[in-house]
């Protein structure tokens, strides 16, 4: 018992009665308003978009890696497949060619991201810092810094449709956790993920590709970022270089408190499902109490610096228990 409660099952049941504790508070504080079927698809529509990218950020974290550029590229995809000719072009031939668009900008973006740490040797704090700056540049540039509305009826129509009652946007986001779940979990990329993350020359030595393997870890990280850009136009039928400001601390922040190390080595997906919901709940419990927005920022400061100090205890134990070994 003491075992499990210290692997990741006992971490996920933390985070899981944390999220139950914080639904106790809401309806506590707010009652029906919060417990209403209504208020809880509001909570999963906020958290799908930002949830999305975490699970690219995921990866990323787990081998060891950093991803700053993620709200900044998001923008740019909103940007570039919201463009008249992009639109007049799908409102010819199908809204999927905006899909293909903003998947192909954000994958775009990942791929220089990807080979300019692996094989330019850049740290990925650096060369995605720098990403996060051009790619909000470019997209203020391409948009003129003005709001390009989104009027593809087909598109509109998709990304605002439900299934069995619930919004596609949640659907989305369930569907990428999963797909990030099995790859993480039960394929050889999740398996080399976590090898190059817990000690790259080692993994090397194993023989793992590890620059080709680290580039396609900042692809897979594009193309969450891609996916969470179409989700975006279809949620405010907009596209705009404001779009994912910040987005990038929010999503580390999920992933960290999920129990994902930040020195690499171990990722959960569940984790980070979980990590999201938890910062998407307190949100809307701080919104139904009308309680100032910069509370809301002390209390995430607060939930983030446990979440590392809790991590660095379990590494320590860790440490210590090779040690013994």
């Amino acid at each position: 018992m003491r075992t499990w409660l210290g692997g990741s099952a006992g971490r996920n049941l933390g985070l899981a009665l944390a999220v139950v504790l914080l639904c106790v508070v809401g309806a506590a504080t707010s009652g029906d308003r919060f417990l209403n079927l209504e208020n809880m698809l509001t909570i999963l529509r906020y958290a799908s978009i930002t949830g999305v990218i975490c699970i690219g950020m995921t990866f990323v974290i787990t081998a060891g890696g950093i991803d700053l550029s993620v709200g900044s590229v998001m923008g740019l995809t909103t940007v570039v497949a919201s463009l008249t000719a992009v639109q007049r072009t799908a409102g010819e031939t199908s809204w999927l060619l905006m899909v293909a668009v903003a998947l192909a900008v954000g994958m775009f973006a990942g791929l220089i991201n990807g080979v300019i740490i692996a094989y330019g040797n850049v740290v990925a704090f650096m060369a995605t810092l720098a990403m996060l700056v051009a790619a909000r540049g470019a997209a203020e540039l391409i948009s003129g810094r003005r709001t390009q509305i989104v009027i593809e009826p087909d598109f509109l129509s998709v990304m605002r449709s439900n299934f069995l009652g619930v919004p596609l946007l949640i659907w989305i986001f369930a569907l990428v956790a999963a797909a990030g779940w099995f790859l993480l979990n039960r394929t050889t990329f999740g398996r080399r993920t976590v090898a190059i993350g817990g000690n790259l020359e080692a993994a090397r030595l194993a023989g793992i590709k590890v620059k080709r393997h680290i580039v396609w870890l900042y692809v897979l990280s594009g193309t969450t970022v891609g996916i969470a850009g179409v989700m975006m136009m279809g949620r405010t039928t907009a596209g705009t270089s404001t779009h994912g400001l910040l987005f990038e601390l929010d999503a580390i922040a999920a992933v960290v408190v999920g129990g994902t190390l930040l020195i690499g080595g171990r990722g959960t997906i569940v984790g980070t499902v979980l990590g999201v919901l938890l910062f998407s709940i307190l949100i809307n419990v701080f919104t139904q109490n009308n309680l100032d927005t910069s509370v809301q920022q002390v209390a995430k400061g607060a939930i983030i610096v446990a979440a590392v100090l809790l991590q660095q205890r379990f590494a320590v134990r860790g440490t210590r228990r090779k040690g013994a070994l």
